[in-house]
């Protein structure tokens, strides 16, 4: 009895002495660099980028552990405004924020591009396994709800080779506010003056015809579960549901596929028109090669941080993603940065600062 009274007396002491040891750690890690404290970062928003954000965001923190990162698909418009009311540390969007949405901001947005993508338009026919071809015109009449029917004499006309069923063409679009929906219609309001004038562009419209998904994820669930369908959505969803895309004529009278080569071609034709708060449009952009959908996607970051460690490590994740993750977004079918654009994203990310001081 006596041997175990010691013992139990001993295994006291050494939990007494351990808890005394965490807590002084606890206490040390307060004193310690930046780099070894724990640090938690919230970020909301586009599904547009959502599977490569998942992949970085893993990347990074296996290299990072004292980061966390978490990244919710919500839609651009949700995104904003959660950044908007900083629910979250940041957000992402495919629609930069308009002049009045950043006066109403609590401080100066940093619109931060991140890759590029392209808005694939797809559908569901299994009698057809060749792509078929849209022009500016008949996209803009079929989400007018003009064309009805998968095999409409423009439809035929424009692909001689495929036979098209005489089935109803079902119209998916986005429910929520999106980015992506932004992309697509501000493509559409470049091509079709009746678009432009009827609806217009913005992440959330009125739709003349159709039916409606959640995210990228629940237009692609949609068009899949749905015969005679039509939506659009990121190229990555697509490949990654086995979904069909189509060929889009583009400004060059050249019928091109979604792809990373498309995108960066749209990209180079509409450099030129590059602001210096990064807010651009590359829908339709000149170039033989160019793919006429595709926008950049931005994370919303303040320029001024509330918070000096979430701040930093946000930088760093940022810096990191636009240099070591390219490999990652070509796999995942993203552009990277134009070079030029890039070293613009480098100084966006330098200005982010603490009590005026730059945490990078």
């Amino acid at each position: 009895m006596r041997v175990r009274g010691m013992l139990v007396v001993f295994i006291l002491f050494l939990l007494w002495t351990t808890g005394g040891c965490g807590g002084q750690q606890g206490q040390g890690d307060r004193n310690e660099s930046p780099e070894s404290k724990r640090v938690l970062i919230n970020g909301a928003g586009a599904s547009f980028p959502n599977p490569l954000y998942s992949r970085w965001i893993a990347e990074y923190c296996k290299l990072n552990k004292n980061v966390q990162i978490n990244y919710q698909s919500i839609g651009s418009g949700a995104g904003i405004q959660q950044f908007s009311q900083k629910v979250i540390d940041f957000g992402g969007t495919d629609a930069p924020m308009p002049d009045d949405q950043l006066a109403r901001a609590p401080g100066e947005v940093l619109h931060i591009p991140t890759v590029m993508g392209a808005v694939a338009v797809t559908y569901n026919i299994p009698e057809v396994k060749g792509k078929i071809r849209f022009s500016q015109d008949v996209l803009a009449d079929i989400y007018l709800g003009r064309v009805k029917k998968w095999n409409d004499r423009c439809l035929k006309d424009l692909n001689p080779e495929v036979i098209l069923p005489d089935r109803s063409i079902l119209v998916v679009h986005r429910s929520d506010g999106s980015g992506t929906t932004n992309i697509f219609t501000d493509y559409l309001s470049s091509v079709s003056p009746e678009w432009r004038q009827k609806v217009g562009k913005g992440t959330a419209v009125d739709w003349p015809v159709g039916v409606g998904g959640k995210g990228n994820e629940g237009v692609s669930r949609q068009v899949q579960a749905t015969e005679g369908a039509i939506g659009y959505v990121e190229l990555a969803y697509t490949l990654l549901n086995k979904l069909p895309f189509a060929l889009l004529k583009n400004s060059s009278g050249q019928f091109v596929e979604p792809s990373v080569e498309g995108t960066m071609a749209a990209a180079a034709g509409a450099a030129n028109k590059m602001p210096d708060d990064l807010r651009v449009s590359i829908v339709n952009a000149p170039g033989h090669n160019a793919y006429p959908i595709a926008g950049y996607t931005y994370v919303l970051a303040y320029r001024e941080q509330g918070d000096p460690d979430k701040g930093r490590e946000l930088a760093r994740f940022l810096w990191w993603a636009i240099h070591e993750g390219d490999q990652i977004a070509n796999d995942l079918h993203y552009a990277p940065l134009p070079e030029e654009v890039q070293k613009k994203v480098e100084e966006k990310l330098k200005s982010i600062s603490f009590e005026g001081k730059p945490l990078l």
